[in-house]
């Protein structure tokens, strides 16, 4: 193929995951998933090596980038299975993120496979919303192992187990159908791309494709100075008794390869925000990612460079059983801006400083006779500002690209009262140029509920650089009393809840 062909191929792969996603949200039940579009979608070759993928949600992404191969190696495929999981020992990230992978076949022949990752607002855990306060992955919900949801094209009575742990909920049925069906779609657009180019010229230009991105970020290793660069930061807490929970990573740039060593940070902790490697991976990926050309593509030899060392029992190579379902959201989060501030001493003026670093996790419901609903959402922040623009204010950061709720959805679908919802003025860090500002989100229960909170930020703020001051740090309150930042509490009909989310660092 000569490089444009190259191109066209490339941008047919990225296609079937932006199709994919398409049905995934429109079909979907919840909220969660077709308003906060909290799910993404990927092409693998036959050896689960990433090929292609949409522009979803980074922490899937790379997490299904780093562990995929293991899960594909487990099964014997046939035309018409589908394996689901969650279990983030097996290649999942946290219980609420439920991956489903179809096989694609041509003539007979195992060529690749479709995936999905979705976020589930009730994957059976012990508090509404999915993502408690939890000390153990059984406290966290349904742990579900790789297994076939679907053999020729048939639902399994795995399935019906899953579908009857869950509670045979409209909602978890609706989203799961979604999930087959935005699969059953990929693999009909991927079997087309195969008759036309056939078996051999398709694998063929798959290793064309990775040799390309290996090439790209060669290119991109070579413009950072060779050396060796560190960078700590620290977790406010987890929630159950450890504060200052330290990250810490020495960042080697030599000879084209990168090695992100994270030897040093702390020691897993009772909480839940440890992480198993492969969030970490996704971490990483993406900030080098972030550096690259817009047409680099989406596959796995665009990572071969990069090495991740981190030790085991660490709080970011925990052991099962420990709780992670705050891993996935806010310590991936702190490590982009370990790892921004490694890359900042060496690339200062590609480096921004550092984001709201919280994804503000909300989950609440009810579990009675009287009302039974689970709601969660991530609230955005400030963006740190960098060297040749200010940041921008009320955004999903890093590594999460959803959405709010539309206050519409919200009201209509959960006893909810949106009051207040603004731009946090002022909460940007001043500089040359200015971090961006956090917002302020004030609902009102309209019921009784149990509320939980996965939250950072709240003691330490984001740091400027190179001069710049840092963004404010974030604030919950319950009828105006501080909260802590991570708690888990029940509410009850008149009570207002304020979370006011942290700004970007300022830059120069």
């Amino acid at each position: 193929m000569n490089s444009i062909e190259l191109s066209i191929f490339s941008s047919r792969l990225s296609s079937v995951c932006d199709e994919m996603g398409a049905v995934l949200q429109r079909a979907a039940f919840s909220p969660n998933i077709k308003d906060r579009l909290d799910f993404s979608c990927a092409v693998f070759d036959c050896a689960g090596q990433l090929s292609a993928q949409a522009a979803h949600i980074p922490v899937h992404l790379g997490s299904m980038a780093y562990a995929m191969q293991g899960v594909v190696d487990k099964f014997d495929w046939q035309v018409g299975d589908m394996v689901a999981f969650n279990d983030p020992y097996l290649g999942g990230t946290h219980l609420p993120d439920v991956t489903l992978v179809c096989p694609v076949h041509q003539d007979g022949e195992l060529l690749g496979f479709v995936a999905n990752r979705a976020h589930h607002a009730d994957i059976g855990s012990e508090t509404p919303g999915s993502m408690p306060l939890a000390t153990s992955l059984a406290e966290e919900g349904l742990i579900i192992e790789p297994q076939k949801i679907m053999r020729a094209g048939e639902s399994s009575d795995e399935f019906r187990h899953i579908l009857a742990e869950l509670g045979d909920s409209v909602e978890s049925m609706g989203d799961f159908n979604a999930q087959i069906s935005a699969n059953l779609r990929g693999s009909q657009r991927l079997c087309s791309i195969l008759a036309e180019y056939g078996a051999e010229q398709y694998i063929a230009a798959l290793e064309q494709l990775n040799n390309y991105g290996d090439r790209l970020m060669n290119q991109l290793i070579k413009r950072i100075p060779d050396g060796v660069y560190g960078f700590e930061d620290v977790m406010d807490g987890d929630g159950v008794g450890t504060d200052d929970i330290k990250i810490k990573l020495s960042l080697t740039i030599t000879d084209g390869q990168v090695v992100a060593d994270f030897s040093g940070s702390a020691r897993q902790v009772n909480g839940n925000i440890n992480c198993p490697l492969s969030v970490v991976a996704a971490a990483v990926y993406y900030v080098f990612r972030c550096l690259m050309p817009d047409n680099t593509p989406a596959c796995f030899g665009v990572y071969q460079r990069i090495k991740i060392r981190a030790e085991k029992g660490s709080l970011l190579n925990a052991n099962k059983p420990a709780a992670v379902a705050a891993g996935n959201v806010e310590t991936s989060t702190r490590l982009v801006d370990v790892i921004l501030g490694a890359l900042a001493k060496a690339i200062p003026e590609q480096i921004p400083a550092a984001s709201h670093g919280s994804m503000n996790n909300v989950a609440m419901g009810a579990r009675s006779a009287q009302a039974s609903w689970n709601y969660y959402e991530t609230i955005g922040g400030g963006m740190g500002a960098g060297a040749k623009h200010d940041g921008l204010s009320a955004i999903q950061t890093h590594m999460t690209n959803t959405l709010n709720t539309p206050i519409e959805s919200l009201e209509m679908h959960y006893p909810l009262r949106v009051d207040r919802y603004q731009i946090r003025l002022g909460s940007g860090g001043f500089g040359s140029r200015t971090g961006g500002n956090g917002v302020v989100r004030e609902i009102t229960f309209l019921q009784a509920a149990q509320l939980t909170l996965l939250t950072e930020r709240r003691r330490y703020q984001p740091w400027g650089l190179l001069g710049g001051k840092n963004g404010l740090s974030g604030k919950n309150q319950l009828n105006g009393v501080d909260l802590p930042a991570k708690t888990s509490i029940d509410v009850l009909a008149g009570d207002q809840l304020t979370i006011s989310t942290p700004g970007g660092g300022g830059y120069g």
